[in-house]
């Protein structure tokens, strides 16, 4: 028998991807979303009778109230996503990924279960040698990530929480984003063909869009055992630095040419090597490659050729 599940942002870019196989396996989903976007990524599946969608915001008591009152799980999916976007509207971003998260967590019940998008961003810039596994010291550099790492402390405070620290996102997605580190170079590499790294020896993780959804199932298949704890979910053979990316995207884009600045820094001062191990040990193993996300991503640009699928 299926679940009845709140999706909180779910015509976003991983809710878009996800809600489909949330019906698919035979839940009731409820979509919680207010269409910042003006994106139409749920249009293939309003057939379902066991979709039903709210335009709303996330940050009215009433509204969440209401859109919670039946659900038995919750995806709180609906955030401002990434430094750039909380940059520039920061007071939207606390009230939106900080506020209405502690109210939800407020308003939730015991016995509803939540399963919550955290972030790998939380490591900053890792330790000393850069490793980073659940249990190491959080350095978060931006309002997004430190914002993500308050709201984490608040939901292990429940028993009925999982907290999914998700590497960089990469794939296409019916509510396409391009502003993502695999993305973009792949965008530029199809339309500019060119790009400057500055410090490109900086690691990341990455993990596949459709392998978040299926972490989230995973999660929900296994909460009892699951619950509790945190979990880092990203591709153990996709801890890259930008200029192995930029390589692995030059094999599929000879045209691509990508330069090493030897002065200037990046903005973004991440730089980590995260262990997948505690997910992995689960039974949980990811299935899409980066190697085939970037075909992926090659094919869908020949589609998209403009800036109104980034975030900012």
């Amino acid at each position: 028998m299926g679940h009845k599940i709140l999706v909180t942002g779910g015509a976003g870019y991983l809710g878009s991807t996800m809600v489909p196989e949330l019906l698919k396996a035979g839940n009731q989903v409820t979509v919680l979303d207010n269409f910042f976007y003006h994106q139409n990524s749920l249009a293939h599946v309003c057939h379902d009778t066991n979709l039903k969608v709210i335009n709303g915001d996330i940050r009215l008591k009433e509204i969440m109230t209401a859109a919670m009152s039946e659900a038995d799980i919750i995806i709180p999916l609906a955030a401002f996503v990434g430094a750039p976007l909380c940059n520039k509207d920061p007071v939207g971003a606390t009230t939106i990924n900080r506020d209405a998260i502690l109210m939800m967590l407020e308003l939730a019940n015991d016995d509803q279960a939540i399963l919550m998008p955290t972030t790998n961003s939380a490591y900053g810039s890792g330790n000393d040698n850069n490793f980073c596994d659940e249990e190491s010291e959080l350095h978060p550099i931006t309002q997004y990530a430190k914002e993500k790492v308050e709201i984490e402390k608040v939901l292990m405070d429940r028993k009925n929480s999982i907290s999914f620290r998700l590497a960089t996102v990469f794939g296409m997605s019916p509510r396409m984003r391009i502003d993502l580190l695999v993305n973009d170079f792949t965008y530029r590499a199809v339309h500019d063909k060119f790009i400057v790294l500055f410090e490109s020896h900086f690691k990341r993780n990455y993990i596949h869009i459709r392998d978040v959804t299926r972490v989230f199932l995973h999660g929900i298949a296994n909460f009892d055992s699951m619950r509790g704890n945190i979990f880092n979910v990203g591709l153990s053979e996709a801890n890259l630095s930008k200029k192995e990316l930029c390589e692995a995207i030059n094999i599929h884009a000879p045209d691509f040419m990508f330069i090493e600045a030897p002065i200037g820094k990046d903005p973004d001062q991440r730089n980590y090597i995260v262990s997948n191990e505690k997910i992995e040990g689960t039974g949980f193993k990811p299935l899409h490659s980066l190697d085939a996300g970037i075909q992926e991503l090659i094919k869908g640009y020949t589609m998209i050729k403009n800036t109104k699928h980034g975030n900012v």
